[in-house]
């Protein structure tokens, strides 16, 4: 396992630019097999899960080609079906979360699929109920083998569509019903869809492929099916989790900052979120710029009281930030409520902050108040490990403006969402060695 050596207390400057979106590259990814005919992809992010589904989609047959910096071709002439009903395909799946969204192209395409429980972070539940409800209703029948601790979903006949209301809007859910709907037989209404900007980019990409999707950025969706979907290009958004950690780390360490290309239209209320904590931000064209700040202040709401930061389907925040704004926290004149509700282990890294010297109060799995320290004391450096992604880089970010040395292990997790970050950090002024 590799580790980061963490000096902290350097200031950053320059700029730097997200990389292409990691949960928008999974599922575009997996479209890929809905077709026989060549997609090719821009802006993918060279990081782990990203890697790992390339290289799961070459094993189940998919041919492909890179063809510069972050952009590669695909074509599913044929997909191994021996493969597919392997262990070591169940294996596979089992060690990569971005697998599940295999299950609803691969039900589209082929009329079966295998598929284990899927991995990713350790972050509580995460359980795949809207997933296989949704395509059992377009007519697939759900079986789970105990023998080979597996689900098996086939479909004797092609899919048939229909309404749906959903139970929750999971993203990874609604891309999968998505992709099974879109050459089903008749007309598929998604209703209390996930509506964020990579489902929208997928069913912007699947309509230039030849589907019908209509509704895009709204909670109901239309499908009319259709019989084949052809070929197409394809640019992946800016990663918003990456622009809010590096809003983060701005923040953290007193830099003046600016963040390239955002795609600040597609970031919702993120840099709000900030601002509440405090946290100067302007926009300049697409680019974010933070200034360098010795302090900043949390809001109160208009009655006076504590502000409360909680995630929430999107147009919500994204609980992928709440780590992040947390550790932000930690150094605020104020106090503030971090309520995560989508999730029941993410919060208990907070721990390591309160060894770090944080002011945090653990409430519940669900809810942290923060005491911001205003910056008059710094975080104390610490040994700590990366319990997952988003936890991992805001473990980061407390390191690089902790006072001495730390060391954080288990950075794989870290390495999963945030491609070559040591370097790209080190080239704006931070001081992180990986010792391997």
């Amino acid at each position: 396992m590799a580790s980061f050596i963490v000096e902290g207390g350097h200031r950053l400057h320059g700029d730097i630019q997200p990389q292409g979106a990691k949960n928008e590259a999974l599922q575009v990814l997996c479209a890929t097999v809905l077709t026989n005919e060549e997609i090719t992809i821009s802006n993918i992010p060279d990081i782990l899960d990203v890697n790992n589904l390339i290289k799961l989609l070459e094993l189940i047959g998919v041919t492909v080609t890179k063809k510069g910096t972050g952009c590669y071709s695909f074509k599913a002439e044929t997909l191994d079906e021996a493969f597919l009903a392997s262990k070591d395909f169940l294996n596979h799946c089992a060690r990569l979360r971005g697998s599940v969204m295999l299950i609803g192209p691969l039900t589209a395409r082929l009329g079966q699929v295998w598929y284990a429980k899927p991995g990713g972070d350790k972050i509580g539940r995460r359980r795949l109920d809207t997933h296989f409800v949704g395509i059992s209703k377009l007519g697939a029948s759900l079986n789970y083998d105990r023998e080979r601790s597996a689900y098996h979903l086939s479909a004797l006949k092609r899919l048939q569509g229909c309404y749906m209301l959903l139970d929750e809007a999971s993203v990874t859910g609604t891309a999968n019903i998505i992709m099974a709907a879109v050459t089903a037989q008749g007309t598929t209404t998604i209703y209390n869809a996930a509506c964020e900007p990579y489902i929208q980019q997928l069913c912007t990409m699947l309509n230039r492929m030849g589907a019908k999707i209509a509704g895009v950025g709204s909670n109901l969706l239309t499908i009319e099916g259709v019989d084949t979907l052809h070929g197409t290009q394809h640019t992946i958004l800016p990663d918003m989790i990456e622009v809010g950690s590096f809003i983060g780390m701005a923040a953290m360490t007193g830099s003046e900052l600016r963040i390239k290309n955002a795609s600040v239209p597609n970031l919702g209320i993120i840099p709000d979120a900030f601002r509440r904590l405090g946290v100067q931000i302007r926009q300049e064209d697409d680019d974010l710029v933070v200034p360098a700040q010795d302090r900043y202040r949390i809001e109160s709401f208009i009655d006076g009281s504590i502000l409360t930061l909680a995630d929430a389907p999107w147009p919500g925040l994204t609980p992928d930030l709440l780590s992040v704004l947390l550790v932000v926290a930690t150094q605020a004149q104020g106090s503030v409520l971090i309520h995560q509700k989508m999730f029941e282990s993410r919060l208990f890294f907070v721990d390591k902050l309160i060894d770090m010297g944080a002011q945090i109060i653990l409430c519940d799995p669900h809810r942290a108040v923060v005491i911001g320290h205003d910056h008059s004391q710094r975080l104390r450096a610490n040994n700590m490990t990366s319990p997952d992604i988003r936890a991992g880089i805001a473990l980061l970010i407390a390191a690089m403006s902790a006072d001495g040395v730390s060391r954080i292990d288990h950075i794989d997790q870290i390495d999963r969402g945030y491609a070559d970050i040591e370097h790209r950090l080190n080239a704006i002024g931070a001081k992180i060695t990986r010792q391997e």
